[in-house]
Parts: structure tokens; sequence; C-alpha cells
């Protein structure tokens, strides 16, 4: 009788060719990616309960200047002391092999700085939307991640939702014929007026910043091609709740190469905005709504969509997981690269509005 070692040693041989295992046999199962949170607000809380239910991406640390979030957050998760950072410490973060990747959920302001300090700490770095203030800033995240040879993601979670991806994919097969328009409308009304999202030296900008973003980037995946100039004006009705350099409405256009073109808003002062549209010569699709936490709706030219929904944030942290350990390929990228692009036609828009010109980007 062959002794229970033996037998493990020979099994291992007999399967060393068969990669898929690990995703069939739970105990081949590959280990997880381990997370550290910085950021304990909303949406940080949402993306910590979302993870709970992650099958490769686990929450291991918390980085907060709020010492009862931390708390909180401890006794809620289990998280040891040791996995425990605030902004001034977190650079101790580099000691810690308990830790793969640290999400930045801050104040798009902070970015920069926080997303430079984690890569400098050799952790791999996922970055809320917008990824920085401007292009400059994305680029040097973008150069600091690759100097310490750490990945850099975006917080892309409509990349990776079933709905989206199916149009993605019926335009890549060319079933909605040539692409001639798009149309994104993103917006809401916006409460307490004394929120960070309101401070430019803290967002940067107002709506465009914050949602106005989705229907560039929205643009840019459902047309399939990167725009080569925009205009764009800009609407403020209430200049005491959007300040100087805290947009309210913007309206802008996209030209792309192949002729297409993209009309969108993006609005912090009305409601029942969430919709994208495509048109192709031979059938569109429609999404409505487009980018909210779901789940989403949509029809095309041949009937509803009907792929199910799933939680954003846990589909997005396990497949980014994928991509971090595994080297895996999202079908829409979420890398640096990507934030960067929407970062750069951000810059176009706000010139645009400024000079009242088209704004030519370069190719």
């Amino acid at each position: 009788m062959h002794s229970r070692r033996e037998f493990i040693h020979r099994l291992a041989i007999s399967t060393a060719g068969i990669p898929f295992l690990s995703s069939k046999f739970p105990f081949f199962d590959d280990r997880p990616l381990r997370v550290a949170i910085m950021g304990l607000g909303g949406y940080g809380t949402r993306v910590g309960e979302a993870m709970q239910s992650c099958r490769r991406a686990k929450l291991v640390g918390v980085i907060s200047g709020t010492p009862s979030k931390i708390k909180a957050w401890q006794e809620k998760y289990n998280i040891p002391d040791k996995n425990c950072y605030n902004y001034e410490n977190f650079d101790n973060i580099k000691e810690n092999t308990d830790i793969d990747a640290v999400y930045v959920i801050t104040p798009n302001a902070l970015h920069h700085d926080h997303v430079i300090r984690a890569a400098k700490a050799g952790k791999h770095v996922i970055c809320e939307k917008p990824m920085a203030l401007n292009a400059k800033e994305g680029q040097d995240m973008v150069n600091a991640c690759r100097e310490a040879n750490v990945k850099l993601l975006v917080g892309y979670r409509m990349h990776f939702e079933p709905k989206t991806l199916e149009i993605v994919r019926m335009r890549k097969e060319g079933e909605f014929g040539k692409i001639l328009f798009f149309q994104g409308l993103s917006g809401f009304k916006i409460g307490d007026p004394n929120q960070w999202r309101l401070d430019k030296d803290l967002a940067g900008g107002g709506s465009l910043m914050d949602i106005g973003i989705y229907a560039i980037n929205g643009a840019r995946y459902m047309v399939g091609e990167e725009p080569v100039w925009v205009t764009a004006q800009e609407t403020k009705t209430d200049p005491q709740k959007f300040k100087d350099g805290v947009d309210e409405t913007i309206q802008f256009q996209m030209g792309f190469p192949s002729g297409a073109v993209a009309s969108c808003l993006s609005t912090y002062n009305m409601n029942n905005l969430d919709r994208f549209f495509l048109n192709g010569e031979k059938g569109f699709a429609e999404l409505q709504p487009s980018t909210g936490y779901g789940p989403i709706e949509g029809k095309t030219h041949i009937g509803p969509l009907t792929q199910p929904h799933k939680t954003h944030q846990t589909v997005q942290m396990d497949e980014m997981a994928g991509i971090i350990l595994d080297g895996h390929k999202a079908i829409v990228p979420v890398d640096g690269v990507e934030g960067l692009k929407d970062l750069q036609i951000i810059d176009a828009i706000y010139e645009a509005c400024r000079s009242g010109q088209k704004v030519s980007l370069q190719a």
C-alpha cells in the first residue's frame, strides 16, 4: 500500500499539465489578493462589504485618518492591529508581507500622493476614478508604478458588467454595423453643499470629475475608438452652490476617427440621467440605467439584454485579483493607461469650456 505522501506526489505529477483544475476543485484554489482599503467613507464601505463575497480578493487591512472608523472595521471584518494604518504612517506598509495591494478610495486630489506612496512601498494599487486631477498627475502615477514594478488599476467597475460587455461583444463582431453615434447622459441632483465633491481643492472640478467621466469612458468602450476632438459648453444656474472651478452642468461632444460622434451631458443639477445609447448602421444598443450600482437594464435591436446582475464591486475585485495575480487581461482595460486617457479628455473638455473652441486630442 502506498503512503499518503506518495499518493499526493503522484497526483501532483499526473495533474501538472491541467491548469484548469484550480477553478474546478476547491483544494487547488489560488491564494487571494490581499487588499487594504484606503478611505473608509461611503464608497469604501460599499467595496468592503462587497468583498465579503469575493472568491479571489480578501479585505485584510485599512488605512484611515479616523481612529473610530478603523476600530469599527476591525471589529466588523476581524482586521488585526498590524494591518491598520493612518495617512501619516502608511508608508510602513512596505514591511507588511500580509498586504498585496492598496485600494485608494480617497478624495480625487489625494489620489496622486497616495498612489505614488503605495507604489514606493512596493504594493500594487487600485485607484478610484478619476485617477487624478489632470493628465500630468496621471502620468506621474503611471510612471511611479512602472518604476516600482507594481500594477496600477482603476476602479472601472462597469468594465466587468455583463450587459455592458455583451454590447461590447456585439460591436466587436459587427452586429451594429458601422458605428455612427453615441449618447451618454450622466447626472443627478447633488445634496449637501459642504461635501468634498463640491470643494475644488479636493474634487478638482464638479460633475465632470464625478459622474461625467462615466459618459467619457462609456463613449470610448461603446464606440471602440479614441476621440480625436472635443467641444464643450458649461452651464451654471447656482453659483452659490457651484463655486468657481466646480462645474454644475457640462454638455460635451466628441469626434472619432471613423466619423462617429458622441453627444454627452454631465450634471449635478438634474435627476433621471443615467442612459447610454449606441447607434450603428445595422442596429442599436441602449442601457438605462447604464452605470448605477444595478441592476443595469438594457436592450438592443434584437431584444432585451438578460445577463444576470451581480454586485459590481464583488465582480470587479475578483477580476482585478486575476489581473494582478495571474496576469489576466480585461476585455475592456482597467489599467493606469486607461485612466490616463480619460484624464486627457477631461483636460480637453475643460479647455473647450474655457475657450469656446474645438480642442484636438493628440493621437
